[in-house]
């Protein structure tokens, strides 16, 4: 896994793109790759409002909410196993009538 960059790292590279100079100098000069710094790029005109897409703040709270959907579904597959196992929804056979 690529390791993460400070958000005022990402913000000062982004600006040198914004100020003019292509993404491959400011790559080169930075260190990263060319690929990673357009995606910064790409996602700085997001959160601008200058290209259309899920913003930062949205994608975040996308991700939180998938997560907690599959937690709850484990949760409810989970005791639905175990009402099965401990025989809920069979009658009771003390209270069946003949």
């Amino acid at each position: 896994m690529p390791r993460p960059y400070p958000p005022e790292f990402r913000a000062r590279a982004v600006a040198l793109v914004r100020a003019g100079k292509p993404i491959s100098r400011v790559a080169t000069e930075l260190g990263i790759s060319e690929c990673g710094l357009h995606n910064w790029v790409r996602q700085d005109q997001i959160d601008r409002g200058e290209r259309p897409g899920l913003t930062t703040p949205e994608s975040t709270e996308l991700s939180k909410a998938r997560k907690l959907i599959r937690q709850l579904e484990t949760e409810v597959e989970i005791l639905k196993r175990a009402a099965k196992l401990l025989g809920e929804g069979r009658p009771d056979p003390k209270e069946s009538t003949r």
